[in-house]
Formats: structure tokens, C-alpha cells, sequence
């Protein structure tokens, strides 16, 4: 389970270290893809199978749902830990995620986040505002 916010820095050769306690749970490699609000969303290699699994089985009817999955899996990149626990980010979703020397690392239960630092700030200023809205949502879900 991945939980917890990590600041790292992305090196002169797009190498980004993945947070030691991460590195036992995705040594058998990782999937990089384009993810929501313009971070990325890393997988471990099992979870990232399932999902794409159920993203081949969507109906191709829907433009969105087409759009949705185009993204998602042409994004993807499957990445290997080097033996210093760094992952190479490719240009085109460095580029996408607007990532710059500083990032933020998300742990999010079955995935990690990559956020540029300044974005993640922002991103969690703006949601921390919400919070009691959004509990409110998930308790008539049943979650919270």
C-alpha cells in the first residue's frame, strides 16, 4: 500500500528516485502513464495489468470513453528501478505533467503520483478548501 507525501528531484538526465520505502513493492517494475488533474500516475507492473485489462474491455461507442483510454495506454511506459531506485521519466510526460527539477511524489493505496512541486501545492490548497464538501459526498456513498 503506498501512502504518504515524498519531496524529490528529478537530475540532469530525467532520473527521478523513487521513495526507498516504494522500491520493495514495484522492483519488479513499473508502468508510467499520463494521469488526472496533469500529474503522472505510476503503477506497479500487476495493478497497472489489471487496470488495462479493464480500459481494453470499455465500450469504443462513447468518444470519451475512446479519448479516455487513448490516453491512458498509448501514454504508458513500462520503467525499471535501477539498482540507485530511480526511475528515467520520458520527455513527452515530463512535458505533459510540467514537471521541473522539483517534485512531489503521492502515495495513493495502489499508485503513486508525480507532481511538480508548485502544481501539488496548489492542487492541495484548492482541495483542502473542499474537504468538508467532499466527505459529505462520500459519506452519501457509504464511503466516509
Amino acid at each position: 500500500m503506498f501512502i504518504g507525501e515524498f519531496q524529490h528531484s528529478i537530475d540532469p538526465k530525467k532520473r527521478l528516485a523513487v521513495p526507498s520505502k516504494f522500491r520493495g513493492e514495484l522492483k519488479s517494475g513499473v508502468v508510467i502513464t499520463r494521469g488526472m488533474d496533469k500529474c503522472l500516475f505510476l503503477y506497479p507492473v500487476k495493478v497497472w495489468k489489471n487496470l488495462a485489462e479493464k480500459l481494453g474491455t470499455l465500450p469504443m461507442g462513447e468518444a470519451n470513453t475512446r479519448s479516455f483510454v487513448r490516453i491512458m495506454l498509448a501514454g504508458a511506459v513500462d520503467c525499471e528501478i535501477d539498482k540507485q531506485g530511480r526511475i528515467l521519466i520520458p520527455d513527452y510526460l515530463k512535458e505533459y505533467a510540467s514537471l521541473s527539477k522539483n517534485v512531489v511524489i503521492a502515495g495513493l493505496y495502489n499508485r503513486l503520483e508525480i507532481w511538480d512541486e508548485n502544481k501539488w501545492e496548489e492542487y492541495k490548497k484548492k482541495a483542502e478548501k473542499n474537504t468538508d464538501e467532499i466527505a459529505e459526498q462520500l459519506g452519501k456513498l457509504g464511503v466516509y
